[in-house]
């Protein structure tokens, strides 16, 4: 049982902590402090769920099915593109967090739905988390247990991403490191989308 429960943890740890969309994502509320804890727990669930299914089957029906790859891959292509555009719009803006937070913070819904798009519709989610972490998993002696290891390294990484941000936000105020910040959301936005344009 241990065994497969820290090979999932170490599996999934390894591939979680590669900075992307969704740790950019996660990353960015934490220094907005703009309901972090909500977008990581979030997070959290997917993973877990999106693991859960890859384990026990789904690996093998979207190994089998390139379609609904290709309908994630160009959705995802979309879908980072323009949060891409909307990071840039913000690094050109005269804004820092203080600003941003006098404006007037979008609503949890709103925030929601950007983290479960940014999660749902990137393609490596379906490939690292789903077809690779859910093929290994389904190899395991206990494959609960290494759902669990690999829920676990989700619950750590993005509960330390969202709340350590948030810790730093007050020292990374000035207007200068926030819009630093967004062109470098912008470029991991623009990097993964044509990635999955060359992968086509």
């Amino acid at each position: 049982m241990w065994q497969s429960y820290f090979n999932g943890l170490l599996i999934a740890a390894g591939l979680i902590m590669a900075i992307g969309s969704q740790n950019a994502f996660v990353l960015a509320q934490g220094l907005r402090r703009e309901h972090h804890v909500s977008v990581a727990m979030l997070c959290i669930i997917c993973d877990a769920i999106l693991v859960a299914a890859g384990v026990f089957g789904l690996a093998n029906v979207l190994a089998q099915n390139p379609t609904l790859l290709a309908v994630a891959r160009w959705g995802g292509v979309l879908f980072l593109s323009w949060y891409g555009v909307q990071a840039l719009r913000r690094a050109c803006s005269k804004q820092s967090l203080e600003h941003g937070a006098a404006a007037g913070k979008r609503s949890r819904r709103t925030v929601l739905l950007s983290a479960l798009a940014v999660t749902l519709l990137n393609p490596h989610v379906y490939l690292d988390t789903v077809l690779l972490i859910g093929s290994l998993g389904a190899q395991q002696s206990m494959p609960s247990a290494y759902v669990a290891g690999a829920a676990s390294a989700s619950l750590l990484w993005f509960s330390c991403l969202a709340i350590g941000a948030a810790w730093l936000a007050p020292w990374l105020a000035r207007p200068a490191t926030w819009r630093l910040l967004d062109v470098m959301v912008a470029v991991m936005m623009f990097s993964v989308a044509w990635q999955l344009i060359r992968s086509a």
